[in-house]
Protein backbone atom coordinates (compact mmCIF):
# COMPACT_ATOMS: atom_id res chain seq x y z
CA UNK A 1 0.00 0.00 0.00
CA UNK A 2 1.50 3.30 -0.75
CA UNK A 3 0.88 6.89 0.65
CA UNK A 4 -0.76 9.43 -1.69
CA UNK A 5 0.18 12.08 0.62
CA UNK A 6 3.42 14.15 -0.07
CA UNK A 7 5.16 15.90 2.86
CA UNK A 8 7.40 18.81 2.64
CA UNK A 9 10.76 18.66 1.58
CA UNK A 10 10.85 14.93 1.30
CA UNK A 11 13.89 13.97 -1.07
CA UNK A 12 15.77 16.24 1.24
CA UNK A 13 14.36 14.51 4.60
CA UNK A 14 15.40 11.36 3.15
CA UNK A 15 18.60 12.22 2.22
CA UNK A 16 19.56 13.76 5.69
CA UNK A 17 18.14 10.56 7.24
CA UNK A 18 20.38 7.72 4.90
CA UNK A 19 18.11 4.95 5.65
CA UNK A 20 19.63 1.66 5.18
CA UNK A 21 18.09 -2.09 4.96
CA UNK A 22 19.26 -2.69 8.78
CA UNK A 23 18.16 0.88 10.31
CA UNK A 24 15.62 1.02 12.97
CA UNK A 25 13.82 5.03 12.16
CA UNK A 26 11.68 7.23 14.35
CA UNK A 27 8.81 8.43 12.64
CA UNK A 28 7.96 10.81 15.27
CA UNK A 29 4.78 12.45 13.44
CA UNK A 30 3.27 9.59 11.04
CA UNK A 31 0.40 11.60 9.67
CA UNK A 32 -0.21 10.57 6.14
CA UNK A 33 2.78 8.47 6.16
CA UNK A 34 4.86 9.69 3.36
CA UNK A 35 7.87 9.58 5.01
CA UNK A 36 7.29 6.61 6.81
CA UNK A 37 6.49 5.43 3.21
CA UNK A 38 10.06 6.23 1.60
CA UNK A 39 11.94 5.13 4.82
CA UNK A 40 10.26 1.50 4.60
CA UNK A 41 10.96 1.64 0.70
CA UNK A 42 14.57 2.10 1.31
CA UNK A 43 14.38 -1.56 3.74
CA UNK A 44 14.57 0.25 6.84
CA UNK A 45 12.27 -0.23 10.42
CA UNK A 46 9.60 2.35 11.14
CA UNK A 47 8.71 3.22 14.65
CA UNK A 48 5.87 5.42 14.09
CA UNK A 49 4.27 7.83 16.17
CA UNK A 50 1.29 10.15 16.21
CA UNK A 51 -1.29 11.07 18.70
CA UNK A 52 -4.32 11.68 16.51
CA UNK A 53 -5.86 8.25 16.17
CA UNK A 54 -7.35 8.03 12.77
CA UNK A 55 -3.66 8.64 11.25
CA UNK A 56 -2.84 5.38 13.38
CA UNK A 57 -6.09 3.54 12.14
CA UNK A 58 -5.10 4.44 8.87
CA UNK A 59 -1.37 3.03 9.16
CA UNK A 60 -2.91 -0.20 10.51
CA UNK A 61 -4.26 -1.17 7.21
CA UNK A 62 -0.28 -0.85 5.63
CA UNK A 63 1.56 -4.40 5.04
CA UNK A 64 4.45 -3.58 6.95
CA UNK A 65 2.53 -3.85 9.73
CA UNK A 66 2.03 -7.63 9.53
CA UNK A 67 5.35 -8.85 8.49
CA UNK A 68 7.54 -10.82 10.73
CA UNK A 69 9.10 -9.16 12.40
CA UNK A 70 7.02 -5.75 11.37
CA UNK A 71 9.06 -3.22 9.62
CA UNK A 72 6.58 -0.80 10.95
CA UNK A 73 5.10 -0.18 14.16
CA UNK A 74 2.68 2.29 15.22
CA UNK A 75 2.80 4.51 18.58
CA UNK A 76 -0.85 5.70 19.33
CA UNK A 77 1.49 8.13 21.37
CA UNK A 78 3.13 11.98 21.55
CA UNK A 79 6.40 11.80 20.04
CA UNK A 80 7.61 13.21 23.46
CA UNK A 81 7.18 9.54 24.85
CA UNK A 82 9.18 8.32 22.33
CA UNK A 83 12.33 6.87 24.59
CA UNK A 84 9.56 4.85 26.94
CA UNK A 85 7.65 3.91 24.19
CA UNK A 86 10.66 2.21 22.22
CA UNK A 87 12.22 0.91 25.31
CA UNK A 88 8.69 -1.00 25.63
CA UNK A 89 9.63 -2.30 22.64
CA UNK A 90 12.92 -3.16 23.55
CA UNK A 91 14.86 -0.79 21.75
CA UNK A 92 17.48 1.74 23.16
CA UNK A 93 18.79 3.26 20.44
CA UNK A 94 17.54 4.39 16.73
CA UNK A 95 19.63 5.35 13.54
CA UNK A 96 17.13 8.01 13.13
CA UNK A 97 14.48 10.64 13.88
CA UNK A 98 12.26 12.51 11.69
CA UNK A 99 9.91 15.03 13.01
CA UNK A 100 7.32 17.10 10.31
CA UNK A 101 6.01 19.57 13.28
CA UNK A 102 2.66 20.87 13.56
CA UNK A 103 -0.77 20.54 12.18
CA UNK A 104 -0.79 18.16 9.27
CA UNK A 105 -2.76 18.64 5.61
CA UNK A 106 -4.89 15.51 6.48
CA UNK A 107 -6.28 17.83 9.92
CA UNK A 108 -6.40 21.05 7.73
CA UNK A 109 -8.86 19.67 5.37
CA UNK A 110 -11.03 18.19 7.32
CA UNK A 111 -13.87 20.93 8.78
CA UNK A 112 -14.88 18.57 11.25
CA UNK A 113 -11.24 18.85 12.99
CA UNK A 114 -11.78 22.82 13.84
CA UNK A 115 -8.16 23.78 12.37
CA UNK A 116 -8.92 26.08 9.47
CA UNK A 117 -11.21 28.65 8.51
CA UNK A 118 -11.19 27.74 4.81
CA UNK A 119 -14.46 26.10 5.57
CA UNK A 120 -17.12 26.23 8.56
CA UNK A 121 -16.08 23.25 11.64
CA UNK A 122 -16.45 23.01 15.13
CA UNK A 123 -13.71 24.49 17.50
CA UNK A 124 -12.56 22.10 17.84
CA UNK A 125 -8.59 21.89 17.25
CA UNK A 126 -7.15 18.72 19.28
CA UNK A 127 -4.98 16.72 17.59
CA UNK A 128 -5.53 13.75 19.77
CA UNK A 129 -9.40 14.27 19.67
CA UNK A 130 -9.55 14.12 23.48
CA UNK A 131 -9.15 17.06 25.91
CA UNK A 132 -10.14 20.47 26.55
CA UNK A 133 -11.17 22.13 23.13
CA UNK A 134 -10.30 25.72 20.87
CA UNK A 135 -13.80 26.28 22.04
CA UNK A 136 -13.40 25.07 26.10
CA UNK A 137 -10.14 27.74 25.71
CA UNK A 138 -11.99 30.83 24.19
CA UNK A 139 -15.41 30.52 26.44
CA UNK A 140 -13.90 30.09 29.26
CA UNK A 141 -10.18 31.89 30.12
CA UNK A 142 -9.73 35.04 31.30
CA UNK A 143 -9.65 38.17 28.77
CA UNK A 144 -6.12 38.35 30.10
CA UNK A 145 -4.67 34.79 28.92
CA UNK A 146 -6.22 34.66 25.65
CA UNK A 147 -4.35 37.63 24.66
CA UNK A 148 -1.10 36.48 25.98
CA UNK A 149 -1.85 33.37 23.91
CA UNK A 150 -2.27 35.35 20.79
CA UNK A 151 0.73 37.19 21.69
CA UNK A 152 2.74 34.45 22.23
CA UNK A 153 1.97 31.91 19.98
CA UNK A 154 0.54 33.71 17.19
CA UNK A 155 3.09 37.02 17.69
CA UNK A 156 -0.56 39.62 17.28
CA UNK A 157 0.41 42.53 17.78
CA UNK A 158 -3.41 43.06 18.20
CA UNK A 159 -3.78 40.59 20.69
CA UNK A 160 -5.50 42.51 23.91
CA UNK A 161 -7.96 44.08 20.99
CA UNK A 162 -9.00 40.37 19.84
CA UNK A 163 -9.37 39.11 22.67
CA UNK A 164 -11.38 41.24 23.61
CA UNK A 165 -13.84 41.04 21.24
CA UNK A 166 -13.32 37.10 21.68
CA UNK A 167 -14.64 37.49 24.94
CA UNK A 168 -17.68 39.77 23.88
CA UNK A 169 -18.76 37.48 21.18
CA UNK A 170 -19.10 34.66 23.53
CA UNK A 171 -19.99 31.83 23.66
CA UNK A 172 -18.35 30.90 20.27
CA UNK A 173 -18.85 27.21 18.38
CA UNK A 174 -16.97 27.45 15.06
CA UNK A 175 -14.78 28.53 13.29
CA UNK A 176 -16.63 30.82 10.84
CA UNK A 177 -17.34 32.66 13.85
CA UNK A 178 -14.05 32.69 15.22
CA UNK A 179 -12.42 33.84 11.98
CA UNK A 180 -15.07 36.30 11.46
CA UNK A 181 -15.01 38.16 15.39
CA UNK A 182 -11.14 38.60 14.21
CA UNK A 183 -11.20 40.14 11.54
CA UNK A 184 -14.01 42.36 12.52
CA UNK A 185 -11.38 42.88 15.70
CA UNK A 186 -8.50 43.54 12.90
CA UNK A 187 -10.63 45.92 10.45
CA UNK A 188 -10.04 43.20 7.34
CA UNK A 189 -11.26 43.99 4.24
CA UNK A 190 -12.08 41.53 1.72
CA UNK A 191 -8.87 40.74 -0.58
CA UNK A 192 -6.60 41.62 1.46
CA UNK A 193 -3.03 39.42 0.98
CA UNK A 194 -3.32 37.81 4.29
CA UNK A 195 -5.99 36.75 6.09
CA UNK A 196 -5.76 38.31 9.74
CA UNK A 197 -7.34 35.31 11.37
CA UNK A 198 -4.33 32.93 10.64
CA UNK A 199 -2.14 34.23 13.27
CA UNK A 200 -4.98 33.61 15.88
CA UNK A 201 -6.01 30.34 14.62
CA UNK A 202 -2.07 29.31 14.78
CA UNK A 203 -1.90 30.84 18.61
CA UNK A 204 -5.22 28.91 19.72
CA UNK A 205 -4.08 25.47 18.46
CA UNK A 206 -0.18 25.69 19.31
CA UNK A 207 -1.54 26.34 22.77
CA UNK A 208 -4.51 23.95 22.80
CA UNK A 209 -2.07 21.43 21.75
CA UNK A 210 0.61 22.35 23.70
CA UNK A 211 2.90 22.48 20.67
CA UNK A 212 5.75 24.45 21.38
CA UNK A 213 6.51 21.98 24.44
CA UNK A 214 6.09 18.75 22.85
CA UNK A 215 8.44 20.21 20.22
CA UNK A 216 11.09 20.71 22.47
CA UNK A 217 10.34 17.25 25.08
CA UNK A 218 10.54 15.88 21.32
CA UNK A 219 13.90 17.08 20.80
CA UNK A 220 15.43 16.35 24.04
CA UNK A 221 13.82 12.71 23.68
CA UNK A 222 15.47 12.37 19.87
CA UNK A 223 19.07 13.40 21.59
CA UNK A 224 18.59 10.41 24.06
CA UNK A 225 17.39 7.83 21.56
CA UNK A 226 19.43 8.61 18.91
CA UNK A 227 22.91 6.31 18.42
CA UNK A 228 25.99 7.67 17.66
CA UNK A 229 26.28 8.30 13.67
CA UNK A 230 22.44 8.48 13.83
CA UNK A 231 20.65 10.95 12.04
CA UNK A 232 17.39 13.99 12.97
CA UNK A 233 15.84 15.95 10.50
CA UNK A 234 13.04 18.42 11.84
CA UNK A 235 10.46 19.98 9.51
CA UNK A 236 9.49 23.34 10.75
CA UNK A 237 6.45 25.41 9.64
CA UNK A 238 6.70 29.12 11.47
CA UNK A 239 9.58 30.89 13.31
CA UNK A 240 8.60 30.05 16.40
CA UNK A 241 9.27 26.11 15.95
CA UNK A 242 11.95 27.32 13.94
CA UNK A 243 13.85 29.14 16.61
CA UNK A 244 13.19 26.36 18.96
CA UNK A 245 15.11 23.61 16.98
CA UNK A 246 17.84 26.45 16.05
CA UNK A 247 18.60 27.00 19.51
CA UNK A 248 18.46 23.36 20.44
CA UNK A 249 21.23 22.72 18.08
CA UNK A 250 23.49 25.35 18.29
CA UNK A 251 23.36 24.74 21.83
CA UNK A 252 23.39 20.62 21.41
CA UNK A 253 26.34 21.48 18.49
CA UNK A 254 28.57 23.44 21.16
CA UNK A 255 28.06 26.50 19.51
CA UNK A 256 28.81 29.99 21.96
CA UNK A 257 28.42 33.55 21.51
CA UNK A 258 31.38 34.92 19.97
CA UNK A 259 33.90 36.76 23.18
CA UNK A 260 35.90 39.63 23.32
CA UNK A 261 39.41 38.70 23.08
CA UNK A 262 40.26 41.03 25.83
CA UNK A 263 38.31 38.71 27.91
CA UNK A 264 39.88 35.27 29.54
CA UNK A 265 39.23 32.12 28.00
CA UNK A 266 36.49 30.19 28.80
CA UNK A 267 37.46 26.22 29.84
CA UNK A 268 35.85 24.04 27.12
CA UNK A 269 32.27 23.23 28.05
CA UNK A 270 30.51 19.86 27.49
CA UNK A 271 31.61 17.38 24.54
CA UNK A 272 28.84 18.50 21.52
CA UNK A 273 25.70 16.32 21.44
CA UNK A 274 25.41 16.54 17.66
CA UNK A 275 27.56 17.26 14.52
CA UNK A 276 27.11 18.37 10.94
CA UNK A 277 24.16 20.81 11.87
CA UNK A 278 22.93 21.91 8.48
CA UNK A 279 21.84 25.16 7.38
CA UNK A 280 17.96 26.14 7.18
CA UNK A 281 16.99 23.92 4.07
CA UNK A 282 13.87 25.59 2.48
CA UNK A 283 11.70 24.09 -0.15
CA UNK A 284 12.33 24.97 -3.90
CA UNK A 285 10.79 27.29 -6.19
CA UNK A 286 9.48 24.21 -8.17
CA UNK A 287 7.92 22.62 -4.72
CA UNK A 288 6.20 25.36 -3.92
CA UNK A 289 4.40 25.68 -6.68
CA UNK A 290 3.55 22.08 -6.78
CA UNK A 291 2.42 22.59 -2.84
CA UNK A 292 1.77 26.06 -1.24
CA UNK A 293 1.83 24.78 1.99
CA UNK A 294 5.48 23.86 1.62
CA UNK A 295 6.63 27.86 1.13
CA UNK A 296 6.80 28.25 5.08
CA UNK A 297 8.67 24.95 5.93
CA UNK A 298 12.56 24.91 6.94
CA UNK A 299 14.67 21.61 7.61
CA UNK A 300 17.26 21.59 9.93
CA UNK A 301 18.97 18.23 10.18
CA UNK A 302 21.84 16.83 12.50
CA UNK A 303 24.32 14.16 13.08
CA UNK A 304 24.35 12.68 16.65
CA UNK A 305 27.94 12.31 18.35
CA UNK A 306 29.09 9.79 20.92
CA UNK A 307 28.55 12.13 23.73
CA UNK A 308 26.03 11.02 26.67
CA UNK A 309 22.79 13.31 26.25
CA UNK A 310 22.45 16.67 28.29
CA UNK A 311 20.87 15.47 31.70
CA UNK A 312 17.01 16.39 31.60
CA UNK A 313 16.28 19.52 33.70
Amino acid sequence: MSAAHVPVLLDEVIEALAPQPSDVIVDATFGAGGYTRAILDAGATVHAFDRDPDSIAAGRGWPETRENPPRLVLHPRRFSEMVSALAEAGIARVDGVAMDIGVSSMQLDQPSRGFAFSADGPLEMTMSQAGPTAADFLNGAPESEIADVLFRYGEERQSRRVARAIVAARPLSTTGELANVVRKALGYRQGAPKDPATRSFQAIRIHVNGELDELEAGLSAAERLLKAGGRLAVVSFHSLEDRIVKQFLREAAGANPGTSRHLPVKAAGPAPRFEKVSKAIRPSEAETLRNPRARSATLRAAVRTAAPPREAA
